[in-house]
């Protein structure tokens, strides 16, 4: 866990394994930055029209196509969506341990192409579908079941896609960051606006897909709805090998999870030893284990007094260092930096709890908006309907638009101001998207209210414009631009270096807490508001039940998170740096420690 994020080359060694240097006739390639980055944002654009092109309309097409009940069908959609988001935890795993980032993001592309060409298959080939049932029937419940064959298809081809998603989600943005050089200011510039470019770059890929596709899907072909996105995966894949001459490969490094563990079980072991200088942590940074860590770019992250109980974890007792200076056993003795990188995993974790019920909010209207536009009016003009999955793409449109403004004009602004380079620290963004994201579901409530109630006066079908919607979904997406991107920056940051896979898996955990989460409370809620006798909040019909109410409910927690927020904010401690050369020497003298160079991070240090 402690081996650097070293920059290789492969030197004319095309067709060697990923970080293997070629002997000693390698040499090492200074990062290419932005020259790379076509290639790279090129293949994350095109794999999200692929996959989202597929997925998003998922709801209308387990509805429409496989004859499955609403919440049935909503329900699932939040079960695959969550394992989709909590699958990259695994493929951090094999990224770190055996494949490194490229390969993982190759292997991954072609799983995410299978799992297309299943679902395309799926739409295509009739006896791969049940029956076509018309929506008076499927009122009734009198449509066909899907049998065990058609099932297992969409079944396996949603597996494939999760499988896809896994490799590919925690290696993307990571890869990226791995073509910038940290040693170099400009470069370090350059990343900062890279996250924004990034992220509102795959949105806009995200609108693509949630607007012509689904049109295209719902008005035109499924089967050709779904091969257009499988096509753009292919180009996604071609579009990744053809920079590979440009690329700087960070080679497997051993599980960061293993790391973590030693950390964990060598501190317990040494629990009744005492720090040496507990109330000096610079001179008990100069007696605890520190060996030099090779590389010509290291970050080493310096001793810190909080969790200060993992510090024992790097005590040295007479016979736990080797005579070459290294640990004898890894499970008794860790080195301050494998001590540090724990402390911030720790510290970022409750930060993580508190986006995943930011999350919640976006995934309770993503799925229920798909439900109320059924019952709307979604015309515009008097020729054109608006397909019921497209209609959040008004919430990524917000989010596109605004990210622009927030990194050319709001940024600097701040900055005059704050003297903070990224205009307001990493936290504080996240905290503008917290208290927006409840604001975005009272809005929802108002507008689900005015809408069921104009539903039950028409006999069911709502005269109101789907464009009643828009309010709430403008809001949900520039709190999404302030938390999303928020997070995403923050754990690239904050995390050391060798540990930025599970950076990248870390913001999709949180997707993947939301969805679960939020199928637990739909669940939890059905169940509750239908005891004696009462109607449920939720209902296949939803101008049968109280979706308001329960858009409410979720405001609160949002409340309640934010002040869960503001608690961890106030105690955080953001991330601080040392910058080295190569070492040569077994352990660090105390000359060395005075001359190390702070290589502060865009916020400041509490």
């Amino acid at each position: 866990m402690a081996a650097p994020a070293a920059e290789v080359e492969m030197g004319g060694g095309e067709g060697l394994p990923e970080g293997d240097a070629g002997g000693g006739g390698a040499r090492r390639r200074r990062p290419l930055g932005w020259r790379c980055m076509p290639f790279i944002i090129a293949t994350e654009t095109f794999e999200k029209v692929g996959s989202v092109g597929v997925a998003a309309n998922l709801t209308v097409y387990l509805v429409k196509r496989y004859n499955i009940g609403q919440l049935a069908a909503a329900n699932i959609t939040n079960i695959f969506y969550g394992t989709l988001n909590f699958a990259p935890l695994l493929g951090a795993f094999i990224s770190d341990a055996y494949l490194g980032r490229f390969r993982t993001l190759a292997y991954g592309s072609f799983f995410s192409l299978l799992g297309m060409l299943g679902l395309t298959l799926s739409a295509s080939v009739p006896a791969l579908k049940p029956p076509g049932c018309s929506p008076t029937a499927r009122l009734g419940g009198h449509c066909n079941s899907p049998s065990t064959l058609q099932l297992s298809v969409l079944y396996l081809s949603l597996a494939f896609l999760t499988i896809g998603g896994g490799a590919i989600r925690p290696c993307s943005l990571p890869f990226g960051v791995d073509q910038f050089d940290m040693t170099d200011e400009k470069s370090r510039k350059g990343l900062n606006s890279y996250y924004n470019w990034y992220y509102g770059t795959t949105t806009a890929a995200l609108v693509f897909s949630m607007t012509i596709l689904i049109y295209i899907q719902n008005s035109i072909s499924w089967p050709i709805g779904f091969g257009i996105p499988t096509f753009f995966m292919l180009m996604s894949i071609i579009i990744l090998f053809m920079g590979t001459r440009l690329y700087v490969h960070v080679p497997p490094e051993g599980s960061i999870f293993t790391g973590i563990a030693q950390v964990l079980v060598a501190s317990f072991k040494k629990r009744r030893l005492k720090l040496p200088h507990p109330d000096n942590i610079n001179q008990q940074e100069l007696l605890l284990f520190s060996p030099p860590i090779g590389g010509r770019r290291i970050f080493r992250l310096p001793l810190t007094s909080q969790f200060r109980f993992l510090n024992k974890g790097a005590i040295v007792r007479d016979g736990d260092i080797n005579d070459d200076g290294s640990a004898r056993n890894s499970w008794e003795l860790c080195s301050i930096q494998q001590i540090e990188e724990v402390k911030c995993l720790l510290r970022i974790v409750p930060i993580c709890i508190s986006g995943i019920i930011c999350f919640v909010a976006l995934a309770q209207q993503f799925t229920y908006i798909i439900l109320q536009t059924l019952t709307m009016d979604c015309h515009l003009g008097t020729h054109f309907e608006i397909p019921a999955g497209s209609v959040i793409s008004i919430s990524l449109i917000a989010l596109t638009a605004f990210l622009p403004i927030y990194d050319r004009i709001l940024v600097p602004i701040a900055r005059r101001f704050t003297r903070v380079e990224s205009g307001i620290t990493l936290l504080q963004r996240q905290g503008i998207g917290l208290v927006i994201s409840p604001i975005s579901m009272v809005v929802a409530g108002l507008v689900e209210q005015k809408r069921r109630n104009s539903a039950l006066s028409n006999g069911g079908k709502s005269p109101m414009s789907v464009l009643w919607l828009a309010p709430q979904l403008i809001l949900m997406g520039i709190a999404e631009a302030f938390n999303a991107v928020g997070q995403i920056e923050f754990y690239n940051k904050q995390f050391p270096e060798q540990m930025l896979t599970l950076a990248g898996s870390l913001f999709f955990v949180t997707l993947a807490g939301a969805n679960y989460l939020s199928t637990a409370l739909a669940n939890i809620t059905r169940k509750v508001t239908t005891r004696d006798g009462h109607t449920s909040w939720l209902t296949d019909d939803i101008n049968l039940g109280k979706l308001d109410y329960f858009f409410y409910f979720i405001a609160l927690i949002g409340v309640l998170n934010l002040f869960y927020f503001l608690i961890c904010s106030h105690y955080y401690q953001y991330k601080s740096m040392s910058l080295h050369a190569e070492e040569s020497i077994k352990v660090r003298t105390k000359e060395e420690a005075e001359a190390e160079v702070d290589a502060n991070t865009d916020a400041p240090k509490k």
